[in-house]
């Protein structure tokens, strides 16, 4: 990996409280073939997109990924047993469905990625919630639950068969309704009677200025921040910046923390006007913006390199598909570097 040349000094604020509102549930699961290196399926549990838990087709259990996902193991045992076999029959159930679209595709040999998302939405103030179900082949979106109607929405013209046949199982569909209005919630609140205390943290994030070259683009990092309700984004004079600037998703770190990352075209700027430009990160429920100002003068240049670790690998991707990454970051026990390209 290149390395890359830090502009200002980093800002640490971390381990402030506040409250949130809505809080989600989601398992991702991903089949894959072609890879002699990973499990055929993965399954990751999040709530408030932090890694809970965590099966596979290798380890065939589930594994706690917080302490308190741990006490929830222990303190309730007949709901973790519960909870393990869920893991285990989706995990199944899936891996099935992925065997049948590669062959209905003719899409038996070479490498390729079955992913599905499924969760809910639930505001603890107004009691209300919302669920879905998506899934996605090498990549792209394929196939969508519609709650609504209980039926599927093909993305793809290859996905239209599959709809047509998923849209015949009326029983199957009712149970996806039931799980998505009902025991996805339930689901949701009992990781909140554990987890609340951790998941309704603050924690402000580390920003620094990175650039490959002198001349190439000016990237504000943001990371260690939480929740991930968060946005970051470069101004001119006061005014945010549209054009010019290519804003990254939010992805997680391997500390149950997230990070993101925006891009600056410096090409046409003067450095007599650098001290015109600042990036500015907000977070949901803080009231004060962390400033980060564009300032050549006050820089300093060091070179960061990559480096693995037994439990700790920094990676830079830059894929499509953000489920992809997500999944990527959390199988690794990544901490995801923004591309300076």
């Amino acid at each position: 990996f290149p390395s890359f040349f830090v502009l200002v000094l980093l800002i640490n604020l971390k381990n402030l409280v506040c409250s949130t509102v809505k809080h989600s549930f989601s398992g991702i699961f991903t089949a894959s073939t072609g890879t002699s290196n990973l499990p055929e399926v993965v399954a990751v549990a999040l709530v408030n997109n932090i890694e809970a838990s965590y099966c596979d087709s290798k380890i065939e259990k589930a594994i706690p990924k917080q302490d308190w996902m741990e006490n929830l193991r222990d303190g309730e045992p007949e709901y973790w047993k519960e909870y393990a076999q869920d893991c285990a029959v989706n995990r199944l159930f899936f891996e099935e469905q992925f065997h049948i679209l590669k062959r209905r595709l003719n899409q038996t040999t070479s490498v390729h990625i079955l992913q599905k998302v499924i969760g809910c939405e639930w505001d603890d103030e107004t009691e209300t919630s919302h669920g879905y179900q998506h899934y996605g082949f090498d990549g792209e979106d394929f196939l969508v639950f519609d709650l609504k109607t209980l039926t599927w929405i093909a993305t793809k013209p290859q996905a239209v068969i599959t709809k047509h046949y998923w849209d015949r199982q009326k029983t199957t569909n009712d149970l996806w309704k039931y799980y998505l209005t009902q025991v996805c919630v339930d689901w949701l609140k009992k990781h909140l009677k554990y987890g609340r205390i951790s998941l309704m943290r603050t924690d402000l994030p580390s920003v620094s200025l990175l650039q490959k070259t002198p001349s190439s683009q000016v990237t504000c990092h943001a990371t260690g921040f939480y929740p991930d309700r968060a946005d970051l984004f470069w101004r001119k004079d006061g005014e945010e910046l549209h054009e010019d600037v290519d804003k990254g998703e939010i992805l997680p770190n391997h500390d149950g923390t997230f990070q993101m990352s925006v891009d600056l075209k410096i090409s046409s700027i003067t450095p007599e006007d650098w001290k015109k430009y600042d990036c500015v990160f907000q977070l949901s429920g803080v009231k004060d913006d962390i400033i980060t100002k564009l300032d050549k003068s006050a820089s300093r240049i060091t070179g960061i390199s990559l480096t693995w670790a037994a439990e700790r690998v920094e990676v830079r991707l830059r894929w499509k598909n953000a489920t992809t990454k997500m999944m990527l970051c959390l199988f690794f026990s990544a901490k995801c570097l923004p591309c300076c390209e």
